[in-house]
C-alpha cells in the first residue's frame, strides 16, 4: 500500500520539540523575550493587528449567532464529549476558542516577522493556546459530571492531588499510579543475573526461555537517560522475553544512575565501559562477535563503539547492529531549536557542570512539554478537575523513573547536536580515536517511528545512511516508545518497509509497502539469520572469569 510521505502530514499542535530541546533545555526568559518581540511587532504594525482583530470579531459574531465554522483536529480528544457540540453554551465557547486559535496563527503567518521569529512565535502561541483551552477549565463537562456523580468528592480529591504534586512533583500532574509497580516485582522480572559490573554499568545475562538457543548473543544497550527495563516491562510488553522465547541469547546493559562524583564521565567513558561489557559477553557466550542493539542514545553509543573498534582494527568483535529510534545525524528542523543559541548551550553546560549532573526530572519536564495535551493537560483534567487517580500503566511508570546524566556526557551530547560530527569522517573522537561510520561495514537494521516527536523519522533514516555495510530500514506507525515496545497482537499496528535504501527519505517512503502488525517478527527473522546455529542452551549463567554477582535486575536499576 502506497501512502503520502510522512513529512507531508500536518503536525499536531505544540509537538515541535525534539530530544535536542530536552538535552539543551528551554529557558523561560527566551520564551518571554519572544513574547515581548511579538508584542512590539503588533504595536509597530497596528493596521495588520487591526485587520486580524476585525476578522476575529466577525468570526466571533457568527459564532454567537450559532454558526459552527470550525472543527477540532481529528486526533484531538479534548473535545470528544458530546456536550461540546450539543450544548449551545459549550458549543459557542469551543467555537470562540477555535476562532481565536486560527486568527493567532494567521496573524503570525502573515506578519512581517522573519522566518525564524515566526517559527518561534508559532511555537510559543501553540503552547499558550493549548494551556488556555476551555477543556482545562473547571467547567469542563467531564469535570461537572464527575462532581455531580460523586457529590462533590471529586473536587476534594482533585485539590488533594494538586497539593501533593505541588509539594512532591514540581507542580506537574502525575502521569501514573506509581504504587502499582515494583522493579524486580511485576516489572523487570525476567530471570537472569548480573555477571559483570563496572563504575558505569551492570551487565545482565538472562536465563534461556527456549529449548534451543542461537550461538551468537545479542547485547542490548538502552539509552543513558532512562533505565533499561523499557525492554522488560510486564510480560505482555517484554521485548526481552519475546527474544528469549524465540531462541535468542540476550545480554542487557543496565546503566548506573550517576551522581555528582561522575561529573567527568563523558561519551568516551561510556564507550570504554561498554567495550568491557562486550568483552564479558564474548567471554561468557564463547562467541567472538556478538550482535549489538542500541536504543535512542544507546544507538549513538554503539555507533561510537563500533567506530572506535574500526579505528583500532578490532571491528571483528561485532557482527551486526540494530538501531532503535537512534540519531546519528543530528540535523533537523524544529522551531524550538531556534531558542538553542550559543548562549543557551553554554549556559546549559555551566549549569550541569556546577551540579555535576543533568537532573533527569528536568529532562522529563521538557519531554512532557513536547506533547502538553497528552502529557500535561490530559492529566490536569483527570487528576485535578475530575479528582481521579492516574492510571497504572507500565510504560508511564518507566517514563517517570528517570535518571541523571553526568555533566561531561551532557556536554558531549550538546556538542553532538551543535556540530553534527558523525556526518563527516573524523568529526568525532572517542577514546582518542577518530570515528568514520562509513568504515563500519557491518549489517544494520534501523527502526524509526512515523509519529516520533523526539527523534524524527527522517533524521533517523539519514542516520542509517551514514553507516557502511548492508542496511535495512523499517518505519513503525508509532511514537518514540511505542516504536520499540510493539509486541505482536495489536490490531492497529503496522509498519512500512522498503528494501531499496535511497538517499532521500521521501523517495524511500513513496515506494514503501505497508505491512499490518508488529515489526518484531520481521526483525527476528533478520537477526536470527545473523545469530549462528541453534544449540542446546547453557543453563548456568556467567563463567569462572565473570561469575554471577546478584540476581537480575541488579542493583544499579534501583538507584533513584
Amino acid at each position: 500500500m502506497k501512502e503520502k510521505p510522512a513529512t507531508a502530514t500536518a503536525p499536531a499542535p505544540a509537538t515541535h520539540m525534539t530530544v535536542q530541546n530536552a538535552i539543551t533545555g528551554l529557558r523561560g526568559r527566551d520564551l518571554i523575550s519572544t513574547l515581548r518581540h511579538v508584542g512590539r511587532h503588533g504595536l509597530r504594525h497596528p493596521l495588520h493587528t487591526a485587520r486580524h482583530l476585525l476578522e476575529l470579531g466577525g468570526a466571533l459574531g457568527r459564532v454567537m449567532l450559532g454558526d459552527t465554522p470550525y472543527q477540532p483536529h481529528p486526533r484531538d480528544k479534548r473535545f470528544s464529549d458530546p456536550t461540546w457540540s450539543e450544548n449551545p453554551l459549550y458549543r459557542r465557547g469551543l467555537q470562540a476558542y477555535l476562532a481565536w486559535q486560527k486568527q493567532t496563527r494567521l496573524w503570525i503567518e502573515e506578519s512581517s516577522l522573519s522566518h525564524d521569529d515566526r517559527a518561534r512565535a508559532q511555537f510559543l502561541f501553540n503552547l499558550i493556546n493549548d494551556a488556555i483551552a476551555p477543556s482545562n477549565s473547571p467547567l469542563n463537562p467531564l469535570a461537572i459530571k464527575e462532581l455531580l456523580n460523586t457529590g462533590g468528592q471529586s473536587l476534594l480529591r482533585g485539590a488533594g492531588h494538586l497539593l501533593d504534586d505541588l509539594r512532591h512533583n514540581d507542580g506537574l500532574p502525575r502521569q501514573v499510579d506509581e504504587r502499582a509497580f515494583e522493579v524486580g516485582g511485576n516489572l523487570a522480572n525476567t530471570p537472569g543475573a548480573v555477571v559483570f559490573r563496572n563504575e558505569l554499568l551492570e551487565l545482565i545475562q538472562y536465563q534461556p526461555l527456549s529449548e534451543k538457543q542461537h550461538a551468537r548473543p545479542l547485547l542490548v544497550v538502552p539509552p543513558q537517560i532512562n533505565k533499561f527495563y523499557i525492554f522488560d516491562l510486564s510480560p505482555t510488553n517484554s521485548f526481552v522475553q519475546y527474544m528469549l522465547k524465540n531462541g535468542l541469547q540476550v545480554f542487557m546493559v543496565s546503566w548506573r544512575n550517576p551522581d555528582p562524583s561522575h561529573r567527568e564521565c563523558g561519551l568516551s567513558s561510556y564507550v570504554q565501559a561498554l567495550e568491557q561489557a562486550l568483552d564479558a559477553c564474548r567471554s561468557i557466550s564463547g562467541n567472538r562477535d556478538p550482535n549489538l542493539m542500541g536504543a535512542c542514545a544507546g544507538g549513538l553509543t554503539i555507533a561510537a563503539l563500533q567506530g572506535h573498534l574500526q579505528a583500532r582494527q578490532q571491528l571483528r568483535k561485532v557482527h551486526s547492529a540494530t538501531y532503535l529510534v537512534s540519531l546519528l545525524d543530528s540535523q533537523f528542523d524544529s522551531p524550538a531549536s531556534l531558542f538553542a543559541d550559543e548562549q543557551t548551550i553554554e549556559a546549559s553546560k555551566r549549569r550541569s557542570y556546577q551540579r555535576g549532573v543533568l537532573d533527569g526530572g528536568e529532562v522529563s519536564r521538557i519531554f512532557a512539554w513536547m506533547r502538553p495535551n497528552d502529557l500535561i493537560w490530559n492529566y490536569w483534567v483527570n487528576n485535578y478537575l475530575m479528582g481521579k487517580t492516574p492510571p497504572a500503566f507500565d510504560i508511564l511508570y518507566w517514563n517517570a523513573d528517570n535518571t541523571r546524566l553526568p555533566a561531561a556526557l551532557h556536554g558531549d551530547l550538546l556538542d553532538f547536536f551543535k556540530l553534527n560530527p558523525l556526518t563527516f569522517a573524523g568529526g568525532l573522537h572517542v577514546c582518542g580515536t577518530p570515528i568514520d561510520l562509513k568504515q563500519v561495514v557491518l549489517d544494520s537494521f534501523t527502526v524509526a517511528g512515523s509519529n516520533d516527536h523526539i527523534t524524527p523519522w527522517d533524521a533517523v533514516y539519514r542516520s542509517a545512511l551514514l553507516l557502511g555495510g548492508e542496511k535495512r530500514f523499517v518505519l513503525s506507525h508509532s511514537g518514540h516508545i511505542q516504536s520499540i515496545i510493539n509486541p505482536p497482537g495489536n490490531p492497529k499496528a503496522y509498519y512500512l518497509d522498503n528494501p531499496k535504501i535511497s538517499g532521500d527519505p521521501r523517495a524511500w517512503f513513496h515506494d514503501a509497502h505497508r505491512h499490518d502488525g508488529s515489526w518484531w517478527p520481521q526483525w527476528l527473522a533478520w537477526i536470527s539469520q545473523r545469530s549462528g546455529p541453534l544449540k542446546a542452551p547453557r543453563t548456568a549463567l556467567g563463567n569462572t572469569t565473570y561469575p554471577p554477582l546478584c540476581p537480575a535486575p541488579g542493583t544499579y536499576v534501583k538507584v533513584r
